[in-house]
């Protein structure tokens, strides 16, 4: 497939993101962009919440680690679905009664101001990192096959994938984005749907018989049950898993937001539970897909795709898609998938980092109406300039495989959050909430020098992602240490 193919399709499906725009966006108001009137479909929101949980790190970097980590992936998996019933029967119901815009109000609510500017803070920089670890991806990817054949500095690529998001979501904010969310879920979807179809025909299997054959087995092992000190020993994976889906999820203004925009509590928790039940099979699909993809490049005699000197087996999909003589029609549907994977995250997170700015640290609610407006816009484009320079310096940084280093980073950056909203919902007790702040450091900084360890020093142990466990308990056992005696009833 040629470059300006690829050009040409980004091209056309842009154009359709901004009709979208376009209609969903004319009342250009705060109230639109913010919470989308409260007016959303559960049962669109569940569709596109898919194609938004899954993004551009599931649909590239889940097949990639397959030949690392087999199909070990779904012991994760597994605990985010355990992760969704907490949100469905505990977060979603505090969230809706307090009728919050950024559900890091009720860390005020619960212990004050600076409890409630310490979640925020953990939000946006969890948030930041994590939506450029997906676009980075992205970027990687047109980089690779578009951009480095035209001279294009990759800079300039990361621009430009900003700046296509920043204009379709301006004026409507999350109102488009759920909308968006439905169309880029049903182009990520029918995407793998098709590589697997054409990896099949040219393997000449039938799923059945790809299921069975010794080639996919040798990479489908799931449960690791054997070594309590390896990384990835099963309750390790689950444990983080559930906890990972809370804090990413449950805790995460981005994913928040949409659910939000829910005609009430019923149908908000009739959307998480319908795309949780489907989260399992899908991602089952995606390591399959890995698994094929392996088998296929080694039957063919593709290389792995390097950049920097570096092996990248993130970039083996796109690889057999765009140059693995398997069709024009493969490389279309991945393209457009790829584009639909990475940018139904992106947009939303750009998005919720505006809102919870205008929010949570210039107090929008309470400025003056004809201002609120004009404020958002500026927001809007300083977070857009800020993921772009995030993203770049990834180019200089990331070694490993994305998936494995965004859930790593989660363990760090969303601990404080999980300690956080543990202990007001849990307990009772007040806290000196002048001190919040110094807990949620001191805790990500005792979580980074355990992680960091040698493992000789710990028996042979191996963290895994049950870090963020560790790190939501050093906040939690902090905020004991700052709690004082309670007079009187506290709200819940």
């Amino acid at each position: 497939m040629q470059p300006i193919h690829i050009l040409l399709l980004i091209g056309l499906y842009f154009i359709v993101l901004l009709l979208i725009s376009y209609y969903t966006g004319k009342t250009d108001s705060n109230a639109a962009f913010f919470k989308a009137e409260s007016k959303s479909p559960w049962y669109v929101v569940a569709f596109g919440m898919i194609g938004a949980s899954l993004s551009g790190v599931t649909f590239i970097s889940v097949p990639g680690w397959v030949k690392d980590s087999q199909f070990s992936y779904m012991q994760v998996v597994l605990g985010y679905l355990f992760g969704y019933l907490v949100i469905v029967y505990v977060l979603l119901p505090i969230y809706y009664r307090l009728n919050v815009t950024s559900i890091y109000q009720y860390l005020q609510q619960r212990f004050g101001k600076v409890s409630y500017k310490t979640g925020a803070f953990f939000f946006f920089v969890s948030r930041v990192l994590g939506a450029s670890f997906r676009l980075f991806l992205v970027a990687s990817v047109l980089q690779y096959f578009v951009f480095e054949d035209w001279g294009v500095p990759f800079f300039i690529t990361v621009i430009l994938s900003i700046l296509l998001i920043w204009i379709y979501t301006a004026r409507g904010g999350i109102k488009t984005i759920v909308w968006t969310d439905t169309l880029q879920t049903l182009f990520m979807l029918g995407s793998v749907a098709v590589a697997i179809y054409f990896i099949l025909t040219e393997l000449d299997w039938s799923i059945s018989q790809a299921i069975q054959a010794n080639e996919i087995k040798a990479y489908t092992k799931t449960f690791f049950l054997d070594d309590f000190l390896a990384r990835n020993y099963f309750w390790k994976s689950f444990l983080g898993g559930m906890f990972i889906t809370i804090c990413m999820t449950g805790l995460d203004q981005d994913m928040m937001q949409k659910n939000l925009t829910c005609r009430n509590l019923k149908e908000a928790q009739k959307n998480v539970l319908s795309y949780s039940l489907v989260f399992i099979p899908v991602n089952l699909v995606f390591l399959f897909l890995g698994a094929l993809l392996f088998v296929y490049a080694n039957q063919q005699g593709i290389q792995i795709p390097s950049m920097n000197g570096e092996a990248k087996t993130d970039l083996l999909f796109p690889e057999i898609a765009l140059n693995g003589n398997l069709g024009f029609g493969l490389g279309i549907m991945f393209i457009l998938g790829l584009i639909a994977a990475a940018y139904s995250s992106a947009d939303s997170a750009l998005t919720s980092l505006t809102t919870s700015f205008c929010v949570d640290f210039l107090d929008i609610e309470k400025k003056e109406a004809q201002l609120q407006k004009g404020l958002r816009k500026r927001v809007h484009i300083l977070i857009s300039i800020l993921l772009v320079l995030v993203i770049i310096a990834f180019e200089y940084f990331l070694t490993s495989n994305v998936i494995d280093l965004l859930l790593t980073a989660a363990s760090y950056t969303y601990g404080p959050l999980l300690g956080l909203f543990a202990f007001g919902i849990f307990t009772k007790k007040k806290i000196k909430d002048q001190w919040v702040w110094l807990v949620a450091l001191i805790s990500v900084g005792l979580t980074f020098v355990l992680g960091n360890l040698p493992s000789s020093y710990l028996g042979g142990y191996h963290f895994n992602y049950e870090l963020l466990i560790v790190n939501g308990l050093f906040t939690y056992l902090g905020l004991i240490l700052i709690s004082r005696k309670q007079n009187q009833g506290t709200s819940r």
